[in-house]
């Protein structure tokens, strides 16, 4: 399953509190995650400082606790909101009979 995992602020978390020790550790377990094909993609919005992972997972169940491995997220630095996607079903229209 594919889910869109948006990352999300967490109240009272300053700037000071994302260490170069802790960015390094969350950097080397997301490319692991990524070489592990679990994080798809990993971008940054353009718009505000946030992550944005497209994961493949079982279930967002699997993907939460693949999330909670994240130094960041270990730490509560930060949290991610899990939307769960499926394939869009209107292509199949361009094949049906009229």
């Amino acid at each position: 399953m594919r889910i869109l995992a948006i990352e999300r602020p967490v109240p009272g978390v300053t700037d000071a509190q994302f260490t170069p020790e802790i960015s390094a550790a969350e950097a080397r377990r997301a490319w692991e995650l990524h070489q592990a094909g679990t994080i798809r993609e990993l971008a940054f919005r353009a718009d505000e400082a946030a992550a944005v992972l497209t994961l493949e997972c079982s279930d967002l169940d699997e993907a939460r606790g693949v999330l909670a491995e994240l130094p960041l997220v270990a730490a509560g630095l930060i949290d991610f909101e899990l939307i769960p996607l499926r394939a869009y079903p209107g292509l199949a229209r361009l094949f049906a009979r009229a």
